[in-house]
């Protein structure tokens, strides 16, 4: 037999036989290539830099849900926990993405950390990046939501504390017409009427006060300010108010302190705390009023004998309309507006007031103010 042509053969089958060979490491190589994408956690090059210089919170997720990325802000949030989503919320809006391949804004109400003790509001937006995951980016809303509530209440407050007024004003002039031939009952509606009127004046002005007050040119005509003036001139206004509830004001010596300010709007200030203090206190008790400047510092404390406040509401005597009694304000003409005025006015000067009280023995109002250097007063001085 003629072997010749098996040697042909034999290089033909061992061609065929290596070139499969090499296929099929090929396709291994190219299968192991994809499986390695599959479990590989990074992202696509770019977005690591982009997550970490976002200013919200910023997070990537692979196709199990797993956090491969995530922005200091979104941890700060508390959104991410044990490289997972920690909100149920956010875990369904990226699933729903995930399936429909179109993009999602909402906005919703979380808690904040694991515990749950306060609720933040996030705008959020999730869409896909690239093949295999979903970015989900949120925006903090809180503070936006908190002013709208607050714009909110102030509104229906003011239509509140107006429409009190304002109706009384309007069955007491009808009662007047009706009573016009009984001078006794004229002289009585006529009394309450400009007691209403009165009233109503005060809290349009007090609305006023208070919006100059948050403009930002509250200080446009600042000047050098004796302290001991302001609580002169404080006393005066309240002179009339302490005779009348029987409490006696008594104040500390002088201190020659001076501050950089406004005369009129710290009167009105330290005012308002005087006129709170004597309206809040029992008949024959005392309100004192007291300076001591110290370390570059002017402090104004106004300390009465009253009721006092609990310690829950002692964070809120600052806020607008608030009142810790409010049939005692409202029987007395308080608009609520006083204190909040008062701290407008210290921080417009760049101090703040701080508030102590316990119930039975009475509360103290305390006002810090910058002290204004002697070089600053001098040079005031020869203006």
């Amino acid at each position: 037999m003629d072997s010749t042509w098996l040697v042909p053969v034999s290089l033909a089958f061992g061609f065929v036989v290596g070139t499969g060979l090499v296929s099929l490491m090929h396709f291994a190589a190219l299968r192991g290539e994809r499986a390695h994408d599959v479990v590989n956690s990074s992202v696509p090059d770019g977005v690591d830099a982009v997550i970490d210089a976002l200013e919200s919170a910023g997070i990537v997720v692979d196709p199990s849900n797993v956090v491969v990325k995530a922005s200091p802000g979104a941890l700060a949030f508390g959104l991410v926990g044990n490289n997972s989503l920690v909100h149920p919320e956010l875990t369904e809006m990226v699933n729903r993405v995930r399936r429909s391949g179109e993009r999602l804004t909402d906005e919703v109400t979380l808690s904040r950390g694991p515990f749950g003790e306060a609720n933040i509001v996030l705008s959020v937006r999730v869409a896909r990046l690239g093949a295999r995951y979903v970015l989900l980016v949120a925006d903090d809303r809180t503070e936006s939501h908190r002013l709208d509530a607050v714009r909110r209440d102030f509104i229906a407050n003011i239509s509140h504390e107006l429409k009190t007024p304002i109706g009384a004003v309007g069955l007491l002039a009808e009662a007047l017409q009706a009573a016009s031939s009984e001078p006794d009952q004229v002289r009585r509606f006529a009394k309450r009427l400009t007691k209403e009127s009165e009233r109503l004046a005060r809290i349009t002005q007090e609305i006023i006060e208070l919006s100059r007050l948050q403009a930002a040119d509250a200080l446009t005509e600042a000047e050098i300010v004796s302290i001991d003036r302001v609580v002169s001139l404080s006393l005066d206004e309240t002179k009339v108010a302490a005779d009348a509830n029987n409490v006696t004001v008594i104040s500390g010596k002088k201190t020659g302190a001076l501050i950089y300010g406004d005369e009129a709007l710290l009167v009105t200030a330290l005012h308002n705390l005087i006129a709170n203090a004597i309206q809040y206190s029992p008949r024959g008790s005392r309100v004192g009023v007291g300076v001591r400047n110290s370390d570059g510092v002017v402090e104004i404390a106004v300390t009465d004998q009253g009721v006092g406040i609990p310690e829950v509401e002692l964070d809120r005597v600052f806020e607008r309309f608030f009142r810790t009694d409010p049939a005692r304000s409202r029987r007395t003409g308080g608009s609520g507006l006083g204190l909040s005025i008062v701290k407008h006015v210290v921080e417009n000067h760049g101090g703040d007031v701080r508030a102590w009280s316990q119930l039975g023995r009475g509360s103290t109002f305390t006002i810090r103010l910058p002290e204004a250097s002697r070089a600053v007063a001098t040079a005031g001085d020869k203006k």
